[in-house]
């Protein structure tokens, strides 16, 4: 017992836990830029393998790691403007859109990865992101030696949530796009477009979605395979319920998702063979659909959330 209550005060686990998180923080901020304006954007899961592949490829041809972070967010945003044209533009069902935009790039990016690669069985590997180490995070004790494992991929998480959270609480745009997913006549009455927003949302949150990815591939791993993405941006789009919305939770969420997944790890090493793993693979999970229905009862929806608008209707 008490070695199970020791791990919490490891650094190395809070720096396992902060680079699970950081992929869950870029896509949840994604979902909440794309709900806040009304649009659910469902195909997160394939913008997550999209930004990884089109990441990871970019560097593994010679590019440089911030030319693969910039392509994969230019991806992401074409698929969020593509979502947009079906679901903003043609008000098509935002459920149907979002999970054929999932299957579409999951399926091009792996296909994308056969051309490029068509006799390979192992994936070529790439030189991620380095840990920065700054000096002068040495001298706090346990959350400093974690933040100083992490690359600059997760700092860059880290300044999205605050960028993100003054840009809506404090700017005429965060005002305008969350009026848009609230009330969109309003919008349209002061002579704003509600088209406008919504596809510049769709562009902005899917192509933090796809930095998700990307940094799978750039800053956890060195390389690219099926499967890598597991679920992550399904949790996204729980963990956006679970924040009300709201940057600062929205981080709280995917820390603590990533510190029960990082827990359960080394849960499995003390518990050797006694429990089964997967009672141990599940945990992260079920503490997640808990931490979900606690928060779900007090959410505070966007109330144009999922309705299509149309110009000049009431």
């Amino acid at each position: 017992m008490m070695e199970a209550l020791e791990i919490i005060g490891q650094a190395s686990f809070w720096a396992a836990a902060i680079r699970i998180a950081a992929p869950l923080i870029f896509g949840v901020l994604g979902a909440l830029i794309c709900e806040r304006a009304g649009v659910l954007n469902l195909g997160i899961e394939g913008i997550f393998v999209a930004g990884a592949m089109t990441g990871w490829l970019t560097v593994s041809m010679g590019g440089d790691l911030w030319l693969g972070v910039a392509v994969a967010a230019l991806v992401g945003a074409a698929l969020g403007l593509l979502h947009g044209v079906f679901t903003v533009i043609l008000g098509l069902s935002q459920h149907v859109t979002g999970l054929s935009i999932t299957l579409l790039a999951t399926s091009t990016a792996y296909f994308g990865y056969r051309v490029a690669f068509p006799s390979v069985t192992t994936p070529p590997v790439i030189e991620p992101f380095a840990p920065l180490n700054p000096a002068w995070l040495s001298a706090i004790p346990i959350l400093g030696p974690a933040l100083g494992q992490q690359t600059a991929l997760v700092w860059l998480a880290f300044l999205c949530v605050a960028v993100t959270a003054f840009v809506l609480s404090r700017t005429p745009l965060g005002l305008a796009l969350r009026a848009v997913g609230d009330n969109p006549a309003a919008v349209e009455a002061q002579g704003l477009s509600v088209t406008g927003l919504r596809m510049g949302a769709l562009a902005a949150g899917s192509a933090l979605m796809a930095l998700g990815g990307a940094f799978l591939t750039l800053s956890a791993f060195n390389s690219f395979f099926f499967g890598m993405i597991n679920g992550r941006g399904w949790v996204c789009i729980a963990l956006t319920v679970f924040a009300s919305w709201q940057p600062g939770k929205a981080l709280l969420g995917a820390l603590l998702f990533g510190a029960f997944d990082a827990y359960q790890v080394r849960l499995q090493t003390l518990a050797g063979s006694v429990v089964p793993t997967q009672i141990f693979l599940m945990l992260p999970y079920l503490l997640s659909i808990l931490a979900l229905v606690l928060a779900a009862r007090r959410a505070d929806y966007p109330r144009a959330l999922m309705k299509p608008y149309i110009k000049g209707e009431r």
